[in-house]
């Protein structure tokens, strides 16, 4: 379960943190080892700083970035929701069930939610959209943006 917006506590970050984050942004198969070069510090100095940074949270997973292209998903859309004020929680649970939406976000403005959801074509993209998004209980509205193309920023 998530932390609530109480819970969660900024953490100090010195500079050989912030390094150490980048560097395994850039490559979370990363080796402590090249960690510790890549930053200039000791392997073992590396070693305690990820731990540290994983223990509170500053580092939650690592993961693989997916090219969606190559993986088959070939159709990608952000899709923006109105919905009802007091079914945002439900919502939020439920659109994390839905496997093609890939990042959900709270935002405030004209909409409450936005979503990325990446599909096979645009017709499994519209099935995602028309059938499960429009559908769900609390959805006043629905804006689609297609994504002609993804520029990776790292």
């Amino acid at each position: 379960m998530a932390e609530s917006e109480t819970d969660q506590v900024e953490v100090p970050l010195d500079q050989v943190d912030r390094d150490i984050i980048a560097e395994l942004t850039r490559d979370g198969r990363m080796s402590v080892t090249q960690v510790a070069e890549n930053v200039h510090i000791s392997r073992a100095h590396a070693y305690t700083r990820i731990s540290r940074l994983t223990n509170e949270g500053v580092l939650t997973k690592f993961t693989a970035l997916v090219d969606p292209i190559k993986a088959g998903l070939k159709s990608s859309a952000y899709v923006t929701l109105k919905v009802q004020q007091h079914s945002w929680r439900e919502l939020r649970e439920e659109l994390r069930l839905i496997p093609e939406v890939q990042h959900i976000a709270l935002v405030g403005g004209d909409f409450d939610v936005i979503l990325l959801v990446r599909a096979t074509d645009n017709i499994h993209l519209r099935r995602v959209i028309f059938d499960r998004l429009q559908s769900m209980p609390g959805v006043q509205d629905t804006q689609t943006f297609l994504v002609f193309e993804d520029l990776d920023t790292r």
